[in-house]
């Protein structure tokens, strides 16, 4: 997993801690350290099972996630960690304590299942996360996974967030309840956190500013030092009744929706010409209380607005919280211009989807599945916003317009929008009063981590998290699982031999609890295997055992049990009667061979056990010819396209074996995709083949000539594929090119 910036040090820190490691995480940062570049890297690039929750609806939908109260159906009011009675306490605050939690929580068999194998559960925002609720989602995680004792029941979670923003609401009845079992309402006082505390990583790389003096200011109001010097510096900037010339193109910050909606219905009007209303489109279950911008869209050529949506094109012409000024509107087309420089640009609708986690048996993770979804024209009037609007954006001309009633927390979260103070224009003095951080935040800030004890973390926590992944290896209980829940529902069907069917099952399910209780026993021994190998250095024993095992168990899973539920299903190839059970036969086809190649995958850090994964690929799912015969029934991919996967795949650092895994392609189409990208020159030679192998490659080439690969590869041995002589070869051509 590689960052975008190899700079930032702490930034790949971090995304190996989560990547190589099952420790919780708290990521934080300055405004505009990159905290929502690292969550959408990590959402896109693990290779972990992973659900992305938020505190709120429009939090939710920016992160790509679901509400936290969605997901895991939290309890309105408050959660109490232990046994309530109600003592005098206001019956108007809802209470439910670890008795009355599950009551209401009504989990179908799949989001059960889906529980199960989440092994990342990301939180954003999590500064306005209240502590209950924290300790709530640790309860039913618990509960669900089966792990009582295990903080949030095994899964990894990654907190992200800045508690020196907008903190959690709480009401004062609920605070009255909530203060007897916790000391502040933030997440980090949550019982779980204390039981199984995160390492605290703060990003320090400020991509927003870049005004030293300013940077510096902001870091005192953060921790509460802020100087009479730095006040008299901000308050310079005090301009009561500053107008903004019309071409600057200022953006009012303020504290509240409806004086927000005054100043740009007033600018809007004073525009001259005609509304345009644009209407979206709501398709499916898309909550009001999480639409991006308005329903109904209201503009006028030279009115001020800004983008909510980062541009998904490979172009990023635009991002979220970036100032543009309508040009003209001729029907629905609408054109903008950029104040800051940059082409004019036709305004495309984008789509804001609600979505819904799904566990896949067939792949065996997890999916996103659309509910319902929000489409409009990226941008909204932007002369004034909110300050809780306006978090994770950047401006480089901005009128703060604090006044009497700013909270803590909003003072910083409005400055720290701003590039610099020379953009910056304040519409009310501010006072030392109203920037006061809770020393509670600023007492947890001090369990920031040191770099090197990060580092010194990692090394050792990676080797756990090695040993855990060898061992679910060798966990058949799942497997057991799966084909005893087929056993069960084959009487029920119309098959054309029901008993013969049922033999079967029976069959394969009592092969898998043999397998299953040899596993076990080979599990103790890699726990010793496994704590040598960390403790020595010395991983000898440790191949070997595991690749006799890894051979041994391949061999029971491929040929004993997913080849006859193959057989099986070439059986009813040509039955349409049993639909549905076909698809429920493909799905654990699909699941047994996901178990297979993990197990043919096996590593230890770099240490590979298993170099015969292509002696397997005859069961990969997509090699089957029933497979093929369904996939010609669906619009063929062109070729360009399906070539230019494997090259994103590759490029974001999947292995060929990988990328054969998530595409169901053999691994020497792979390596065919990647020789083309050779001989166009798109990659180069030592990226897709070991130098070692390409220096030998073209010494027998020059040796036998280059008309027979396969001559080449006699000469070479097994330990050399077609892909990479054929790679090799292009490399060659492409060199011959250009020299030409």
């Amino acid at each position: 997993m590689k960052s975008q910036d190899a700079s930032n040090t702490l930034f790949q820190l971090a995304l190996d801690l989560v990547n190589s490691t099952t420790q919780h995480l708290f990521l934080t940062g300055k405004a505009g350290t990159g905290k929502t570049t690292f969550l959408r890297f990590v959402k896109e690039h693990t290779r972990k099972n992973t659900v992305v929750v938020a505190p709120t609806g429009v939090a939710a939908i920016n992160a790509g996630g679901v509400t936290m109260h969605s997901f895991f159906q939290l309890p309105f009011g408050t959660f109490v960690p232990g046994s309530f009675h109600r003592s005098g306490q206001s019956a108007s605050v809802e209470v439910t304590d670890r008795h009355s939690l599950f009551k209401n929580i009504r989990f179908g068999a799949d989001k059960r299942k889906l529980l199960e194998e989440l092994e990342l559960l990301i939180i954003d925002e999590v500064s306005m996360m209240r502590c209950d609720m924290l300790d709530a989602i640790d309860t039913i995680l618990r509960h669900f996974r089966k792990m009582p004792y295990v903080p949030f029941g095994g899964v990894q979670v990654l907190f992200i967030g800045d508690l020196f923003q907008l903190p959690p609401v709480v009401q004062n009845e609920e605070w009255s309840i909530l203060q007897q079992y916790y000391e502040s309402p933030f997440f980090f006082s949550a019982k779980s956190v204390a039981e199984a505390p995160p390492l605290y990583i703060e990003l320090k790389k400020i991509y927003r500013q870049n005004e030293q003096v300013f940077i510096d200011i902001l870091n005192r109001i953060r921790n509460n030092a802020t100087t009479g010097q730095d006040l008299n510096v901000l308050n310079a900037r005090f301009r009561q009744d500053f107008l903004p010339p019309a071409d600057e193109h200022y953006i009012t910050i303020t504290t509240h929706n409806k004086k927000a909606d005054t100043i740009n219905r007033a600018e809007l009007d004073k525009l001259k010409g005609r509304v345009y209303t644009f209407q979206a489109e709501l398709k499916g279950d898309f909550s009001e209380k999480a639409l991006p911008t308005d329903t109904e869209l209201q503009l006028k050529e030279g009115a001020q607005v800004m983008f909510i949506k980062n541009d998904s094109s490979a172009e990023r012409r635009y991002y979220n919280g970036r100032l543009a000024t309508i040009k003209w509107i001729l029907n629905d087309e609408i054109m903008v211009s950029f104040p800051d420089g940059g082409d004019d640009l036709k305004l495309e609708k984008e789509t804001w989807k609600n979505i819904r986690y799904t566990y896949n048996k067939e792949n065996d993770d997890i999916d996103e599945e659309e509910l319902g979804s929000f489409t409009q024209y990226p941008v909204r009037l932007a002369w004034a916003i909110t300050v809780h609007k306006s978090q994770g954006l950047t401006f480089s001309r901005a009128i703060i317009d604090a006044g009497a009633s700013f909270a803590p927390g909003q003072v910083y979260v409005a400055l720290s929008r701003c590039t610099d103070m020379e953009g910056m224009v304040l519409r009310s003095r501010i006072y030392s009063n109203a920037i006061a951080t809770d020393s509670r935040v600023l007492a947890f800030a001090q369990q920031e981590s040191d770099e090197e004890v990060l580092r010194e973390r990692l090394e050792s926590e990676k080797y756990k998290c090695w040993s855990l992944d060898l061992l679910k290896l060798f966990d058949w209980h799942r497997i057991v699982y799966e084909l005893h829940e087929w056993s069960i529902v084959v009487p029920e069907k119309k098959l054309p031999d029901v008993e013969a069917t049922l033999k079967l099952s029976q069959a394969l399910v009592v092969r898998a609890k043999e397998a299953a209780d040899t596993a076990r026993k080979f599990q103790a021994q890699l726990i010793r295997l496994t704590d040598d190998a960390q403790r020595t250095g010395d991983t000898a024993a440790l191949a070997d055992r595991m690749s006799k095992a890894v051979g041994y168990f391949a061999q029971i899973l491929a040929q004993d049990i997913l080849l006859p539920v193959q057989e099986h299903l070439k059986e009813l190839a040509y039955n349409t009667r049993v639909k549905k059970y076909k698809e429920d036969i493909i799905k654990l086809e699909g699941f047994l061979w996901q178990q297979l190649q993990r197990l043919l995958t096996a590593s230890w850090g770099e240490l590979k056990f298993f170099d015969d994964f292509a002696g397997y690929q005859r069961y990969n799912p997509a090699e089957q010819s029933m497979h093929k015969k369904e996939a010609a029934k669906k619009p063929k991919t062109e070729k360009g396209a399906t070539l230019q996967v494997t090259l994103e795949l590759f490029e974001s650092g999947k292995s060929i074996e990988e990328i054969a895994t998530v595409r169901n392609l053999a691994i020497s189409t792979v390596e065919s995709h990647l020789a083309q990208f050779v001989r166009e020159g798109r990659l180069q030679i030592n990226d897709v083949v070991e130098p070692v192998k390409v220096e030998q490659i073209l010494k027998v080439m020059d040796e036998v000539g280059t008309e027979s690969l396969g001559l080449i590869k006699g000469r070479l041995g097994d330990a050399y594929s077609f892909g990479e002589i054929r790679a090799v070869l292009n490399h060659r051509l492409f060199a011959q090119k250009l020299s030409a």
